[in-house]
C-alpha cells in the first residue's frame, strides 16, 4: 500500500500500532507485553497472572524513578490497553474456562517487532540476504520453466557442482564458512523464525472474524437452514483456500510430517554446537522455536476446529428443535383423538388433511423424441463495394506535441524558479492556436503543484490559419520547478 499523506493521517489517528508508537507510557507498555508474550512465546495469560506481574513490573520501574511514574492499578491498564482507543490485547474465554485471558494483537506484534528493529543487530548481513534473493529467484524460475532441455541443463549444472564438491572432499580440501558468515547466517534464521511466530496472531485473527461473524449470523439466522451453512462454509472456503490460507496448510502438514519434525530437531542440535557461534546460542526461546511453531499452529487449528463445532452445534439445536416441534404435533393429535374416543363426530368432519390430491403422470403423456434440427449455413462471398471514399478526411487530424510543449515550460523556468503561461507563450507562441493552449491547461492540470489563480485573469492572443488574430482570457498559472 502506498504511503500517501491520507493514508498516514487515517493510520495515525486509528491504527493500533501508531497509537502505541505515540502512547506517554509507551516504553513501559512495550517492554511489559513484549517480556510476558513475545520473549517466551505465550500466546495466552489468564487476568490473574497477568496483573500480579504487571503490577510487579510498575513496582520494580518505581524503584528506579522518581515520584510516581504509572499512578494506575494494573486492572485499570489492562482495560485500557483491551479496549477499542488502545487494541494492543485480545480479551477471551478459552474452550472450558470461565476465566478471562489476554494474548498480543497482531497489531501490537507489528509494533514491538518494529521497535526491536530500532536497537540494531549490531551486525547487519548483506551477504546472506543476497544470497536468499538469489535463492529464492532460482526456485521461482526453476519452478516454472517449462523447457525440457533448459531444466536438464540446470540439472545437470548442479550435478556437476555436487561430483565438484565430493572430488575435494576425497582430496582432504574442505573450505567451510567463516565465522562471519555463520554469524550472518544465524541471525537471518533468527529474524525469520520470530517473524514466523508473529505471523501466526494475524493469522488466527482471520479465523477470529469467521467464527465471529458466523455466531452473530447464526442468532439473527431466520431463513432456511441449508441457505446459512452455504453462506457459512463459502466464507470458510474463502479464507482456507487463499494464499495465506493455503500457505499455513502447507507449512502445518511439513511441520507435522515426523521425517521433516526429525530433521529440523537434528539441524537445531547441530547448529548449537557450533562454538564459533559463541554467546548467539544463548537464545533459548530460539532453541526450542520448532515446539513454539508447533504451539502456535496447534492454537490456529483449534481456532478452525471451533468453527466446526460451531457448525455442528448449530445443526444439532436445529434438529431438536424440529424434532420436539413434529411430538408437540403428535401429542396434539393424541390429546384430541383421546378426546373424541367416547362420542365420535359423524356429521362434522373430524380433521382435514391438506395437499391429499394426487398429481399422475401417465406414460402417454411424455412428449415423443423430436430429432434435433440441422441448420445448414450457405455462406456467400461479399462483393466488393462501388463507393469512393474521400481519403483526405483521413488525413485531415491536428495532433500537439506535448514533449515540446514540456520542453518550453522547462527553458522558462531554467532561469527562473516560476513562470506564468502568459510568459511562456510571448516567449513560444501558439503554433496550432486553441488547440495547443488547451494542451498547456491540460498539462497544468495534472500537476497539483501547480498554481492556477480564478481570481485573477491574463489574456493570450495568436493568429489562426486565417492569419486571424485571437484573444483569449485565461487564470493565472504559475508553474514552479518543483512541479516540474
Amino acid at each position: 500500500m502506498a504511503l500517501d499523506y491520507d493514508t498516514l493521517v487515517h493510520h495515525r489517528k486509528n491504527h493500533p500500532s501508531w497509537r502505541l508508537f505515540m502512547a506517554d507510557n509507551a516504553a513501559m507498555v512495550a517492554s511489559f507485553l513484549d517480556r510476558t508474550f513475545r520473549e517466551n512465546n505465550v500466546r495466552m495469560v489468564s487476568e490473574t497472572e497477568l496483573i500480579l506481574a504487571l503490577d510487579n513490573y510498575q513496582r520494580s520501574l518505581a524503584e528506579r524513578m522518581e515520584g510516581d511514574p504509572f499512578p494506575r492499578t494494573a486492572a485499570e491498564y489492562l482495560a485500557e490497553w483491551t479496549g477499542e482507543s488502545r487494541g494492543w490485547l485480545r480479551k477471551f474465554y478459552p474452550q472450558g474456562s470461565d476465566i478471562p485471558h489476554y494474548d498480543l494483537t497482531p497489531e501490537a506484534e507489528k509494533a514491538l517487532s518494529w521497535m526491536e528493529q530500532l536497537s540494531g543487530s549490531g551486525f547487519l548481513g548483506t551477504e546472506g540476504r543476497l544470497n536468499l534473493c538469489f535463492d529464492l529467484l532460482r526456485q521461482m524460475v526453476h519452478g516454472t520453466e517449462e523447457n525440457r532441455e533448459l531444466r536438464l541443463m540446470d540439472l545437470e549444472k548442479r550435478r556437476k557442482e555436487i561430483k565438484d564438491e565430493i572430488a575435494r572432499l576425497k582430496k582432504g580440501d574442505f573450505t567451510g564458512l567463516s565465522d562471519r558468515e555463520l554469524r550472518e547466517r544465524f541471525m537471518q534464521f533468527r529474524q525469520t523464525a520470530r517473524e514466523l511466530l508473529g505471523d501466526f496472531r494475524a493469522v488466527e485473527r482471520n479465523f477470529m472474524d469467521l467464527d465471529s461473524s458466523i455466531r452473530a449470523e447464526i442468532t439473527l439466522w431466520e431463513g432456511e437452514k441449508s441457505e446459512l451453512l452455504r453462506r457459512i462454509l463459502d466464507r470458510h472456503d474463502e479464507i482456507t483456500e487463499s494464499d495465506e490460507g493455503q500457505s499455513f496448510n502447507a507449512f502445518w502438514d511439513f511441520i507435522m510430517h515426523p521425517a521433516s519434525r526429525d530433521e529440523l530437531e537434528e539441524l537445531l542440535d547441530r547448529v548449537w554446537n557450533i562454538r564459533e557461534l559463541g554467546d548467539l546460542r544463548d537464545d533459548r526461546r530460539l532453541r526450542r522455536v520448532h515446539y513454539d511453531w508447533i504451539s502456535a499452529g496447534e492454537q490456529t487449528q483449534r481456532r478452525v476446529a471451533q468453527l466446526s463445532s460451531q457448525l455442528r452445534r448449530y445443526l444439532d439445536d436445529k434438529a431438536f428443535l424440529e424434532n420436539r416441534r413434529i411430538m408437540d404435533l403428535l401429542r396434539n393429535i393424541e390429546h384430541k383423538a383421546v378426546s373424541c374416543a367416547g362420542s365420535p363426530p359423524l356429521a362434522a368432519a373430524f380433521m382435514k388433511i391438506s395437499g391429499n390430491k394426487c398429481d399422475l403422470l401417465l406414460p402417454m403423456d411424455y412428449p415423443l423424441f423430436s430429432p434435433p434440427l440441422t441448420i445448414t449455413l450457405d455462406s456467400i462471398r461479399p462483393e466488393t463495394g462501388s463507393g469512393e471514399l474521400d481519403m483526405a478526411l483521413l488525413l485531415d487530424q491536428s495532433f500537439v506535441d506535448r514533449v515540446r510543449l514540456e520542453s518550453n515550460i522547462d527553458t522558462c523556468l531554467a532561469n527562473s524558479s516560476q513562470s506564468s503561461l502568459a510568459t511562456v507563450l510571448s516567449r513560444f507562441p501558439l503554433e496550432q492556436g486553441l488547440l495547443e493552449l488547451v494542451a498547456y491547461l491540460h498539462i497544468a492540470s495534472e500537476h497539483t503543484e501547480c498554481i492556477i489563480d480564478e481570481t485573477v485573469r491574463e489574456q493570450v492572443s495568436w493568429e489562426d490559419k486565417n492569419a486571424i488574430r485571437r484573444d483569449a482570457q485565461i487564470p493565472l498559472i504559475l508553474f514552479s520547478r518543483s512541479a516540474r
